[in-house]
C-alpha cells in the first residue's frame, strides 16, 4: 500500500466524526480523507473515490447501516467496512459479519483497539473482538441451529428489536418509513417465526439474550 491508509468515516454525529479524527491523529499511517453524515453522501463518496476502509455507523437516519453495508458490498465487494456502534455486540455483530462487514467495534473502544482493527481489516482479515468471537462460537448450537432471532430477516430483526424495547407500531412505522399496517404484518410474522404469543414474550427473550440495552 502506497501512502497512508485512506479512511472514510460515515456517522451522522459531527462530534463522533471529530472524535475519530482525534483518535487517529497519532497514527502516521492513517488519514481520514473524507466523512459523510448520511447514506446518500456516503455512497456518493464511495463511488467517486477509492478508499482503503470505511468506518460505518450502524444507526444512520433514513437507511440502516445494514442496508448501506449490503449496498457497499454489492458495488465495492473488496472494500473493507468496519462497523462502529454504540450497541452491544450481541445485538448486531454476527448479522453484520454475515452480511460482509470486516469487523464490529463499539464506539466506546479505546483508540488503540480502533487502530488495531483498521490495520487488521485493510490487509483483508476480519477483526473479531473476544466478545464477538464468543458470539460466533455460540451462534450455532450442537444441533446446527442458531438462536431463534437468527431466523428473522434484516427488516424483521429491526422491528423485533423495537418491539422488544416497548415501541408501538406508529413510532416504529415513522422511524422505518413504513405504514402501520406493514409493521403489524411484520409483528405477526415475527411472533410466528419465534413461536411466541405477545410483545411481552419478545421483551423477555430480548432481555434474556442481551439484545436490548
Amino acid at each position: 500500500m502506497n501512502g497512508p491508509i485512506k479512511i472514510l468515516v460515515v456517522d451522522d454525529h459531527a462530534v463522533v466524526r471529530a472524535g475519530l479524527r482525534n483518535f487517529l491523529a497519532d497514527a502516521p499511517d492513517m488519514q481520514i480523507a473524507g466523512d459523510a453524515a448520511n447514506s446518500d453522501e456516503a455512497l456518493r463518496l464511495i463511488r467517486e473515490q477509492d478508499w482503503h476502509v470505511v468506518l460505518l455507523d450502524i444507526s444512520l437516519p433514513h437507511k440502516s447501516g445494514i442496508e448501506i453495508l449490503k449496498q457497499i458490498k454489492r458495488e465495492k465487494p473488496n472494500l473493507p467496512v468496519l462497523v462502529l456502534s454504540m450497541h452491544p455486540e450481541s445485538r448486531y455483530a454476527v448479522q453484520l459479519l454475515r452480511n460482509g462487514a470486516s469487523g464490529y467495534l463499539q464506539k466506546e473502544a479505546l483508540a488503540g483497539e480502533l487502530i488495531a482493527a483498521i490495520r487488521t481489516v485493510v490487509v483483508g482479515r476480519k477483526y473479531v473482538s473476544p466478545a464477538v468471537a464468543q458470539l460466533l462460537a455460540l451462534d450455532i448450537d450442537q444441533s446446527g441451529k442458531g438462536p431463534l432471532h437468527a431466523t428473522l430477516s434484516e427488516r424483521e430483526f429491526q422491528i423485533f428489536c423495537r418491539l422488544a424495547e416497548g415501541q408501538g407500531p406508529t413510532r416504529i412505522a415513522e422511524e422505518l418509513s413504513l405504514s402501520v399496517k406493514t409493521v403489524s404484518t411484520y409483528r405477526v410474522r415475527i411472533l410466528e417465526k419465534m413461536k411466541m404469543a405477545s410483545n411481552a414474550d419478545l421483551m423477555y427473550y430480548a432481555i434474556k439474550n442481551d439484545l436490548v440495552d
